[in-house]
C-alpha cells in the first residue's frame, strides 16, 4: 500500500494542492484508520485515501468542473460526516447484510479480476490501445521485473512457501536494483512535510458548497465511497473466512472506523479514506486478526520520516503480488450458483464490471440494478430484500446523475 503516499500527493497535486501537505495527510489518515480497524474492530483490512475517489476530485471535480480545491475538500468532509451518521444508525450494516451470498462471492471474486487487470497494467502487461482498448504489452525494460517477480512469487505460492508475496517483491525490487531499472534512493530518512496548506481548510469552506452542482459532487463522494468499502469491506472478509451465514461480525465497527478515518483525512487535507483491496496480500500470506492493520498504520507513520526508501518499492514491483492474490481471490467465483440464471446474470455484471469500468462502486451497481429484474422474471421476487429494491433505484439515479 506504501505506493499512495506518492500516487496520492501526484494525483491531488494537480488540483493545486500542495503535495508535500498531501503526503502527510495521506499517511496520518491512512495510519487513523488502519489503527482504528485493528483495536476497535478488529479485522486485518488496512485503509487509505482511495484511488479512482482521489481522480474523480482532482480531473471531475477541481479541473472540469472548475471547483476550487478547498470546496471540494469540503465537500469531502461534508460526505465524511453523513457518511458517521448513517453509520451510527446503522444504516450502512443493514444495506451489506441486505446483499445476497451469491453476489457478495461476486464480489470477492470480482475484486480479484480488478486488482490483477491492476497489476498487469502497473507492470507494463496490458496497456491501452486506441483500436482494442487494451492490448498486450511491450516486453521491454521494467515489464521483464514483474513478469520475474509473478514467475518467482507463483512458484514460492505452488510450493506452499511462506511468506511467498512478500519474498517475490522484494526479489524484484532487488533485482531492480541490480539492473539499475530502479534507482537506489540518494538518502534513506527525511523529515515529514508540513501539514499547514490543507490542515483544516474543509472546515474554513463548507459555507462555499451552496449550489446544486456541490450537492451533487457531495452525494458522489458519498455514494461512491460508501459501495467502494462496503465492496471491498465484504470481499476481503470472503477471502479471510469471516463471513457468518452471509453476515459479517462486528461490521458496524468496520465501517465507523472506516467513516472517521474518512472525516479525520477531510480535517488534515486529503481525498476520501477507504479500506484498501490490497488488504488481501495481507489476509493471503495468514493476517486474520487487528494487528495486522495496526502495524500497517503504524508502518504508514514511519513511512513519513522513510519516503526516500519507499521509491524503491515500484509498481513493478508491487504488480505481481497483486496478480497473484488476484488468483486467490477469483476462487470465489466456484461458490456463485451459476445454474441458476437470475442469480449467474447480475453474479457475471459484477465480476465483468468491476475491472471494465475501473470502479468496484460501478461494477457493483451493475450487478445490483440487475438482480432484482431478473428475479422477479424468476417468479422469485419476494425472495428480495426490500433493500435490495431501493439500492435499484439508488443506482439508477446515481447513473443518471453522474451523465447529466
Amino acid at each position: 500500500m506504501a505506493y499512495i503516499l506518492f500516487v496520492n500527493p501526484s494525483v491531488l497535486g494537480d488540483s493545486g494542492m500542495d503535495k508535500g501537505a498531501v503526503f502527510t495527510a495521506t499517511a496520518i489518515a491512512s495510519a487513523i484508520g488502519c489503527i482504528l480497524m485493528g483495536l476497535y474492530a478488529k479485522y486485518p483490512i488496512a485503509t487509505a485515501p482511495a484511488l479512482g475517489i482521489n481522480a474523480f476530485f482532482t480531473y471531475s471535480v477541481c479541473i472540469g468542473m472548475k471547483v476550487p480545491w478547498q470546496t471540494a475538500l469540503a465537500g469531502v468532509f461534508v460526505a465524511s460526516v453523513i457518511f458517521l451518521l448513517i453509520t451510527i444508525f446503522k444504516l450502512r450494516e443493514l444495506i451489506i447484510d441486505a446483499i445476497p451470498a451469491n453476489l457478495k462471492y461476486a464480489i470477492s471474486a470480482g475484486i480479484g479480476l480488478f486488482i490483477a487487470f491492476i497489476g498487469l497494467e502497473d507492470g507494463g502487461i496490458i496497456v491501452a490501445d486506441k483500436s482494442t482498448l487494451v492490448a498486450l504489452g511491450s516486453f521491454s525494460g521494467t515489464t521483464w521485473l514483474t513478469i520475474f517477480g509473478l514467475i518467482v512469487t507463483a512458484i514460492l505460492l505452488v510450493r506452499r512457501i511462506p511468506g511467498n508475496i512478500f519474498i517475490g517483491m522484494a526479489a524484484t525490487a532487488i533485482l531492480g536494483i541490480i539492473t539499475n531499472m530502479i534507482k537506489l534512493p540518494s538518502s534513506v530518512v527525511s523529515s515529514a512535510p508540513s501539514l499547514k496548506p490543507t490542515f483544516l481548510v474543509a472546515l474554513h469552506h463548507i459555507g462555499d458548497i451552496n449550489s446544486l452542482q456541490l450537492v451533487v459532487v457531495v452525494l458522489t463522494f458519498l455514494l461512491v465511497t460508501f459501495f467502494d468499502t462496503a465492496g471491498t469491506l465484504v470481499g476481503l472478509a470472503q477471502q479471510a473466512g469471516f463471513m457468518k451465514d452471509n453476515k459479517m461480525p462486528r461490521v458496524g465497527k468496520a465501517l465507523l472506523s472506516d467513516s472517521t478515518a474518512m472525516t479525520a483525512g477531510a480535517l488534515l487535507g486529503t481525498s476520501p479514506v477507504g479500506a484498501y483491496v490490497e488488504s488481501s496480500a495481507g489476509i493471503a500470506v495468514g493476517g486474520r486478526s487487528g494487528l495486522t492493520a495496526v502495524v500497517t498504520g503504524i508502518l504508514f507513520i514511519f513511512g513519513m520520516f522513510f519516503s526516500p526508501l519507499l521509491s524503491v518499492v515500484t509498481n513493478q514491483v508491487t504488480a505481481p503480488a497483486l496478480i497473484i492474490v488476484g488468483v486467490l481471490m477469483a476462487q470465489n467465483m466456484k461458490k456463485v450458483e451459476w445454474e441458476k440464471m437470475e442469480i449467474a446474470i447480475p453474479s457475471f455484471l459484477i465480476l465483468l464490471g468491476m475491472p471494465l469500468t475501473y470502479s468496484i462502486s460501478d461494477g457493483l451497481a451493475l450487478g445490483i440494478i440487475a438482480y432484482p429484474v431478473t428475479m422477479i422474471a424468476s417468479k422469485r421476487g419476494k425472495e428480495v430484500h426490500p433493500i435490495m429494491y431501493i439500492l435499484f433505484f439508488v443506482f439508477i439515479g446515481f447513473f443518471w446523475i453522474l451523465n447529466n
